[in-house]
């Protein structure tokens, strides 16, 4: 039986997350367009040209790895980088976002965020999805 939408692009953050080189958390981003097209994939990694965690461990600030870019930061910021447009588009992530990440997502324009793991689910967070007509759903 074909797979809905929601099944596969949440089966390709999965992938995606294995990319990760913080071994904090292995977590993927998917951002779809409205025609179901990936526009930019995401995971958590240091900065571009930096050590990762995985190398040289973590940098630890208020029981947060700081090096991290997360995966909804990094999907993001290479959609800002090749000036694609993210209004109206859907988030796949392994993980709840977290709150700084809720923000940047609804602050880009996307309209939807699906989710698989309920992970230190924000209660701002929520408020702010909801405040923004967002449609979140867990799969």
């Amino acid at each position: 039986m074909r797979k809905s939408w929601d099944e596969y692009f949440m089966e390709i953050t999965e992938m995606v997350a294995t990319r990760s080189t913080c071994d904090r958390a292995f977590v993927g981003c998917v951002l779809v367009n409205s025609d179901n097209r990936i526009i930019s994939t995401g995971y958590n990694g240091s900065v571009t040209g930096n050590p990762h965690c995985d190398e040289v461990g973590h940098t630890m600030r208020d029981g947060h790895c700081i090096a991290t870019i997360h995966a909804e930061m990094n999907a993001l910021l290479y959609c800002a980088k090749e000036g694609i447009s993210v209004k109206g588009a859907k988030a796949y992530v392994t993980h709840f976002p977290c709150l700084n990440c809720t923000k940047a997502l609804i602050q880009a324009g996307i309209g939807a965020i699906y989710y698989h793991e309920a992970y230190r689910v924000d209660d701002y967070a929520m408020e702010l999805i909801e405040k923004n007509n967002i449609i979140l759903k867990q799969i």
